[in-house]
């Protein structure tokens, strides 16, 4: 298409420089080597048209047809009515500006019209979010249940963050069928496991890995369909604000181990599905008083203290337990402490 589009321009250019050699013939004729010299005049403007049309067609045209597919539904609506507010306020100025002697009476109606309809444009496209809430609140839109800004109705969509691809329990939950919806892995998501997967560090390289094998193995399971979206949110930078804006694209949700994502997308409104949540919600409950049976594998930080695990593991803080190190033995629960670590259990042996 543009090699096309370059032929077209060095054609057009061709014929306007032989318009203008007719048109001032006198002076190239006049000129030594005339006939040279009107060649390289002709030459120099087909080369011009065929390097600068595409510029000025083709290119920009295609550069805003991809950023209006770019957009989202709730982006356009709101660019749209920005241009029209702008637009209206522009004609409102110009009234009495193209009163003014030209050319400020000609040129100044389109220069404020101009610069409101874009500005307008921006403002309104900056603020969607709030319009769109304040739209909600005096009754001028109603937003589905279960759907989103964009109308998106049916199962829910949640937003996966890295750090709960990468913790490796996402794929047993899903694969029990708790999770009831389609999850849904932006394309920056995906670059970040790849820069993780690539990282000179082994650790964090390993763990990049790990993730995008266990997102392939998402993508094999039937139960939770596993959506790639390539949703830009050119204007934020953060990842982390990222998610936050695409969950309420969606379904309002968003399933991480971030515990600052968490409290920031809480804040703004988005549910949020913890993994290390529902590990703790989802341990048995131990009560004080309670007998069980725990192998002391190690002393713990105090005098006389052994440490055990349950088997979902919880932590057993056995007291006088030292001296059953690499033994079974039965305790009887003391207390129960619930830390940001987790559930945290203190017992005494049995007198057997």
């Amino acid at each position: 298409m543009i090699r096309y589009i370059r032929v077209l321009g060095g054609s057009l250019s061709g014929l306007i420089g032989l318009v203008l050699v007719l048109s001032a013939r006198e002076t190239f004729e006049a000129a030594p080597a005339s006939g040279a010299l009107v060649l390289a005049w002709v030459v120099a403007w087909v080369i011009l048209g065929f390097s600068l049309l595409p510029y000025l067609t083709v290119i920009p045209a295609a550069r805003l047809i991809r950023g209006v597919q770019e957009l989202s539904t709730a982006e356009f609506v709101t660019a749209v009515i920005g241009l029209i507010l702008g637009l209206l306020m522009g004609l409102l100025l110009g009234l009495p500006l193209a009163s003014f002697p030209a050319p400020l009476g000609t040129w100044l109606p389109l220069g404020v019209s101009l610069f409101l309809g874009l500005g307008m444009v921006g403002l309104t496209v900056a603020k969607r979010g709030d319009l769109l809430i304040a739209a909600e609140a005096i009754g001028l839109v109603r937003r589905p249940a279960g759907g989103d800004a964009r109308g998106r109705t049916g199962d829910p969509h949640i937003v996966v963050d890295t750090s709960a691809i990468i913790d490796g329990r996402i794929a047993e939950i899903v694969e029990s069928g708790f999770l009831y919806g389609t999850l849904v892995i932006p394309r920056f998501v995906l670059d970040e496991l790849q820069r993780i997967a690539d990282s000179p560090d082994t650790l964090r390289r390993n763990r990049g890995r790990r993730g995008l094998e266990i997102l392939a193995r998402m993508q094999k399971g039937a139960s939770t369909p596993v959506e790639i979206v390539e949703d830009v949110i050119p204007d934020i930078a953060e990842v982390d604000a990222k998610l936050v804006e695409l969950a309420k694209r969606y379904s309002r949700a968003v399933l991480t181990n971030d515990f600052n994502l968490n409290r920031v997308a809480e804040l703004q409104g988005v549910r949020v599905l913890n993994v290390n949540s529902l590990a703790n919600a989802v341990k048995p409950a131990v009560l004080p008083g309670e007998e069980l049976r725990v192998r002391v594998i190690q002393e713990g930080k105090e005098a006389g203290q052994g440490v055990g695990f349950l088997d979902d593991g919880t932590m057993i803080v056995v007291e006088n337990g030292a001296r059953h190190l690499d033994r079974d033995v039965s305790v009887t629960v003391t207390r129960v402490l619930q830390t940001v670590a987790g559930r945290m259990v203190f017992a005494q042996p049995r007198l057997e």
